[in-house]
């Protein structure tokens, strides 16, 4: 196992403090001078210092830093929601087929626990995607994409979500998907196999999407319950959702 640079400096500064003390110790022990054992006593004591110093605290100067990168990352994925996210699955379950069983699945509840949340999410890996090109009106979807492209554009080039791959993955795909249909002149005289195509580019960002999503609801439940409790009753797989508490 490798050890990062931290640990083998820590481990030189504890190795030089303790040869120090002992060549002080044995000075001592020929000189018995107190106040020379005090004073080279404490330079013995220096590379423990710096230790703190240099690693402790940088360490927590630093865990603090990517604390506060995390918030912001965070508060940038919520707008994603807010603003793009939630009627993008809203448009992608009109082009799937199998749309009956994911929203049976992802019908998320409020007194949902981690457990339950992880489970929807492994289930995905199983979840055949059932996106049919011709199942939705493909020209809504490429207008409500091409609405949200400066948007997506700008998410993109935050450097907050650089350490989230997933999330950046998914701004890829919707991107990529929004530059297909914009390329087609008409959307409703192509090939099958073009089609297919397409179909496979929806079917790429709306599981990277949903999965996304269950993330995003777990993190509301943990840290934002007034939003949570929103996002609930406007869960996008629930066709009977409504803001209104009933």
């Amino acid at each position: 196992m490798r050890l990062s640079w931290r640990i083998w400096l820590a481990i030189l500064l504890i190795i030089i403090s303790f040869v120090l003390f002992l060549i002080i110790w044995e000075t001592y022990t020929i000189r018995r001078d107190d106040e020379v054992f005090l004073f080279f006593e404490t330079l013995a004591f220096l590379p423990i210092e710096v230790l703190l110093v240099t690693i402790v605290i940088d360490g927590l100067l630093k865990s603090k830093d990517r604390q506060t990168r995390l918030e912001k990352m965070s508060m940038v994925i919520e707008t994603f929601f807010s603003e793009t996210g939630i009627e993008l699955i809203r448009q992608f379950l009109r082009f799937d087929k199998e749309a009956g069983k994911i929203r049976q699945d992802l019908n998320v509840a409020q007194e949902w626990t981690d457990g339950q949340y992880r489970n929807a999410k492994k289930s995905l890996d199983r979840y055949d995607f059932g996106i049919s090109y011709d199942s939705g009106d493909i020209s809504q979807l490429r207008d409500f994409t091409m609405q949200k492209r400066q948007f997506l554009l700008t998410l993109l080039a935050n450097p907050n979500l650089l350490e989230h791959e997933s999330f950046t993955e998914l701004l890829r795909a919707t991107f990529h998907l929004i530059e297909e249909l914009v390329e087609r002149k008409d959307l409703k005289s192509l090939s099958a196999a073009d089609k297919i195509h397409l179909a496979g580019d929806m079917k790429r960002a709306y599981a990277l999407l949903i999965g996304e999503w269950l993330d995003y609801m777990l993190h509301l439940k943990h840290n934002y319950p007034y939003l949570y409790s929103l996002a609930v009753r406007t869960n996008p797989f629930n066709p009977d959702a409504s803001a209104e508490i009933r």
